[in-house]
Parts: structure tokens; sequence; C-alpha cells
């Protein structure tokens, strides 16, 4: 990956025309990594799938399009109404549409550089002239008198070495990078949601596991207590029973905990109070796992993340401020006009004999200041290879994060998977052990390890089922999100 410039030749022959070339470097775009695979295995055609809520196959299909809202893929419509609100509600995202509009108006007033300063005065005094030393200015030789001054002014500086070209350059990249910034704040609010929205589905998933549990474990404890009435089962068995049945119960107030304090965050994220939840509630089974999954070609990623976006608009800016810093360097010209008129009365303003005028030029360099203009010049380069390497760290973690997703993706559905087949042996175990114990066939212990295993298989099946969702959401949050495809008129109208 590189970074290009080209610096403008020929100061000195700018300097003879009035719209000369603008010194330092002309930005020009990084280019795309080379790179045309993600991951350093190739991707499958499809992912593993397992007879479970959330456990379909999905495809990979390269060079597929994001739909503005991908959210829309899971076919929730609580998912969908939420999502909608706090786009309209969240204040995270409001503040970076307010920084967006500081941007854009700070951008148009530093193009008013380029347009001469206009300026109206009117001025009036009461006067005594000091008579033993001057004569009266009034003509009525009285030396109290009034003078009334109105003036119209002009001042402009040309833009000849293209220093003011440069500065709204820079803020034109500035505006650009709060831009991708409220893209990005949109993205980590959909995509957090989302995932919210997941975590809160297993957590009610495991919570009812957790329950199943406890009333076969229930079951259990009252099958141990009647044989040990009929002699068939010791006291200790019973002890052990009723522990890992309290054992099981503890496990219910953490579950309940994070499910509240999910709930908290959900209401937050779209810009509720706490106590203000959401009516909606999810459930894994009511989310739909898409089946296709979009894969950008790593030559398009640059131009849909946000965050890389952002970071080549911080780049443009730092080039920019290359050339305000060499432009500084150079003669400062600027052109001056006055227009008035004087009178002892208001009336007369404007009058034959009141009308004065003065038309100035100047020029402006610089010959010693310490070192203060070449030292800005270079702590200006400077920041431009710091935003030079911080872009190249940018793309790298754009590239990083999209392998890992696809990674996940894979390996997740083939746990799903594992997962399910593990939670269906422990099941069937655990039947046949509690058959065999009420026939008297098999000890306490088999019971205990059997219901042990099953307990731990459906707590790692839900989490498997909401990893692959989880994945989902984040394959679409490391694409970029499709925001290109969504209108939006804070960035749509921004001229």
């Amino acid at each position: 990956m590189s970074i290009v410039a080209r610096i403008c030749a020929g100061p000195l022959c700018a300097a003879l025309a009035l719209w000369g070339c603008a010194v330092g470097p002309d930005f020009l775009r990084p280019a795309a990594p080379a790179g045309e695979h993600y991951t350093a295995d190739p991707l499958p055609v499809q992912t593993a799938s397992a007879p479970v809520a959330g456990g379909a196959a999905q495809r990979f299909v390269v060079d597929r399009d994001i739909p503005g809202e991908w959210w829309a893929l899971f076919r929730s419509p609580a998912l969908d109404a939420l999502i909608k609100e706090a786009l309209a509600a969240n204040p995270n995202l409001a503040a970076a549409e307010a920084a967006l509009r500081q941007a854009r108006e700070l951008r148009r007033a530093g193009e008013g550089a380029f347009f001469p300063l206009v300026q109206g005065g009117f001025n009036a005094s009461r006067n005594k002239t000091p008579t033993g030393a001057l004569t009266p200015a009034a003509s009525t030789n009285n030396p109290y008198y009034n003078l009334f001054t109105g003036q119209l002014g002009v001042s402009y500086a040309p833009d000849v070495f293209g220093g003011t070209r440069r500065a709204v350059e820079g803020l034109l990249a500035e505006e650009e990078a709060q831009r991708f910034q409220l893209e990005a704040a949109d993205l980590t609010l959909t995509s957090g949601l989302v995932a919210a929205a997941v975590g809160e589905a297993a957590l009610r998933d495991q919570i009812a596991a957790t329950e199943e549990i406890i009333r076969v474990q229930r079951e259990s404890l009252d099958i141990l207590r009647r044989q040990k009435s009929l002699g068939q089962a010791a006291g200790a068995d019973v002890a052990a029973q009723e522990a890992a049945l309290a054992q099981a119960e503890a496990t219910l107030p953490p579950l309940h905990k994070q499910l509240a304090q999910q709930r908290d965050l959900i209401a937050v994220l779209a810009g509720r109070l706490p106590s203000d939840q959401p009516a909606a509630t999810f459930e894994l089974a009511a989310l739909r796992l898409p089946q296709e999954l979009p894969v950008s070609l790593p030559s398009q990623l640059v131009e849909q993340r946000p965050d890389i976006r952002a970071a080549e608009a911080t780049l443009h800016a730092a080039s920019a401020a290359i050339g305000v810093a060499t432009a500084n360097m150079l003669p400062q010209i600027s052109l001056t006009g006055t227009y008035g008129s004087s009178a002892l009365m208001i009336g007369g303003l404007f009058g034959p004999g009141t009308a004065f005028w003065a038309l100035a030029g100047g020029a402006t360099q610089t010959l010693f200041d310490g070192g203060t203009l070449l030292h800005k010049k270079r702590a200006a380069d400077a920041a431009f290879d710091q935003a030079a390497a911080q872009y190249k760290a940018t793309v790298l973690a754009a590239f990083q994060n999209v392998a890992d997703t696809l990674e996940a993706l894979k390996a997740d559905a083939e746990g799903l998977a594992a997962a399910e087949r593990a939670a269906a042996a422990a099941k069937t175990s655990l039947d046949i052990a509690q058959r065999q114990l009420a026939l008297g066939a098999v000890t306490y212990l088999a019971l205990l390890n059997a219901e042990q295993t099953y307990q731990q298989a459906i707590v790692n099946r839900v989490q498997a089922q909401a990893a692959r969702f989880a994945d989902t959401a984040a394959l679409f949050q490391a694409l970029g999100g499709g925001w290109w495809n969504r209108p939006n008129p804070e960035t749509a109208n921004n001229e």
C-alpha cells in the first residue's frame, strides 16, 4: 500500500499569476490493497448445518452487495421497529449528526475567504477646536462642531499561492471525515442493537434450558426419595441430588441478572431510560438466519468501510495542511480600498467636496521568525506521515476484522452442529438413565453424571446458536453495513 502525492512545481512562477498553482502536495487516494482474499485458506461454498433453530447452512456469495437495511434479513419485525426507533432517538447518533453539520458550516465559512471582505461604517462625533492654537474647523468660527463620516471599505487577499484553496480543501476533507464518522456511528448502533437482541434471545433460551434441567432434577429427586422410603436408595444419594438441584437453581439468578442488564442496554441504545424498556422481547426461534452471506471483494472494502473512509479523509486534510504551511512561508499579498464622505452636517454627507477614497496594495514576506514557519511546515509533513501510517493500520485492522468474522462463521457453524449432536446424545443418555434408575438398574451416580452432561450440552448448544446469529451481524458490520444503499438526508444533502 502506498501513499502517493505530487508536489506542485514552480512556486516562483505562481507568484506572478493571480490564480497560480496551489503549493503543497496534490492529494491522491491511496491504492486499494492488492490481495484477492481475506483468509489464508479459500472459503467453502457453504457452512455446516444443524437441525436446530439457527442451524441452517449459509452460503458465501462473493461480490454480493449489502442491503442498506441489512438487519431486515433476520426477518424480525420487532427488531426492525427497535432499530427504526433507535435511529431516530439515540443521542450518540444525534451528536454525530450535529458534528457533521458543524463541519459543514466551518467549511462554508472557510470558502468565504475566496471573496472580498466588504465593510461599511458610520461615525458621528462632537468636537471642540482649541482656539488658542488652531482656527476653528467650522466656517462659522464656532469652536464647537459635529463631524459625520460614512465609508465603505473593501479588502481582498488574492490566493496567489493557493493557501486559501488548501485551507478549504482541508476543511472539506474534515467534513468528509465527519460524514463517515456519522456512518460509523450509525453502523455501530445498528450492529450493537442486533447483537444485544441476539444476546437477549440467547439468555432467554439459556434460562429456559436451565429451568428444564431444574424440572428434571426435581423429578429425579422425587424418585430417589421414593426409593429411599422403600429402602432402595441411600440417604447420601438423596442428599447429593438435593445439592445438585440447589446448584442448578443457583445458576438462575445470574442469568436473570444478565437478562435484565441486556434489556437495560437495549433500552439505552433505543434512546430510552432503563426504566422505560421496549415492549418487544427476543428469542432465537423468532429470528431467521440469513442463508446467503455477501463477501465484498477486498478492493471494495476500502470504499465501503466507514472507518477506512474517515481515515482517508483525515489523511487528505493532513495533505492540505502541508499546502497551507507552505503558502504561509511565501509573500502574503493584500489589496484594500476605501471610499467615504465626511460632513459637518449629516444631511451634507456625499455632497460636493465631502468624498474621500484610498487604494492600497501590499505584500509582506517574513524575513526572520526564528524558524517558526519552517518548523510548522515540517510539523505538517510529520502529521501527514502519521496520518498515512494510521490509515494503513486502519486498513489492516479492517481486513483482519473481516477475516476473523469469516473464520468465526465457519467454525461456529461446525460448533453448532457438534453441539446439537452432543445435546441429542446427552438427552438420550439421560432418558435411559432415568428409566434405569426407576427400575433400580443403575446407581444414582450414573443419573447425576447424565444430568450434568445434558445440562452442559444444552447450554453449549444455546451459546452456539447465538454465536451464529452474532457472527452474521458481525460480518455485515465488518463489510461496511451497506450505507451506500441507504438514503440518508444528513449525508446526501451536504451542499
